[in-house]
């Protein structure tokens, strides 16, 4: 099995691509999903966060209260590395069980939805194939405004404290441009999908498992062998 990395910027349409992969039957791991998960309450992360950041980003039930938290660190970079020092560990550690899980059933590959890829650049050295879905950043930003209720003060606060999309669009392999409609993107999500289909890595990754697994298991009777003897 090999790995896709698919990443955006905010309000740039990522989650649509990913819902329309998953709807062609591609193996998705979304972050954010993950992301939400490690902090529930109980966990390691959510006691390091209510203990940085103070009670008073708690909701009543006692959950993180993400718009306050969201608030708080995209109006400070300083803030922002600290969560992301607390949270990237768990996230990564959540994310290869779910690897480990598609790679025990036997799938060819498997989409890594990751909203910071490029900017934390921990996944990339083990991926396949990295994908970005871009729009361009008037449409960036308008989207954001409807889709949040954000002033553009704030939009723009939140789109400057991510890498620009032009950027990420050099550092990708494949490229879905999501300024037009939906069946433009739709057409490129299907000719990504056939790509991803078509490819061989998977067997490269295959074979280098199972030399791995009958070199171990060779190191491992003739150290039996030893003892034995």
């Amino acid at each position: 099995m090999y790995l896709v990395g698919l990443t955006g910027g905010i309000a740039s349409g990522k989650s649509t691509v990913s819902s329309m992969l998953r709807e062609l039957g591609c193996p998705i791991i979304d972050a954010d999903v993950v992301a939400r998960k490690v902090v529930e309450q109980r966990t390691r992360a959510y006691s390091c966060i209510v203990h940085h950041f103070g009670p008073e980003i708690l909701l009543e039930n006692g959950d993180i209260d993400r718009q306050k938290l969201g608030q708080i660190i995209f109006a400070s970079e300083e803030k922002r590395k600290l969560l992301n020092s607390i949270t990237h560990p768990e996230i990564h550690k959540a994310m290869l069980k779910e690897i480990l899980f598609y790679f025990l059933r036997g799938y060819r590959y498997v989409v890594l939805d990751v909203p910071l890829l490029f900017e934390t650049r921990r996944l990339t050295r083990f991926l396949n194939h990295t994908v970005v879905v871009y729009c361009d950043p008037a449409t960036q930003l308008s989207r954001l405004m409807q889709r949040d209720g954000l002033t553009q003060e704030q939009a723009e606060q939140r789109v400057a404290a991510q890498m620009p999309l032009n950027e990420k669009r050099g550092l990708a392999n494949h490229v879905i441009e999501n300024s037009g409609s939906r069946e433009d993107t739709h057409r490129q999500v299907l000719r990504l999908h056939t790509k991803l289909e078509d490819s061989m890595d998977f067997l490269l990754v295959r074979v280098i498992a199972i030399v791995a697994t009958a070199g171990l298991g060779g190191l491992l009777l003739y150290a039996a062998k030893i003892l034995l003897s």
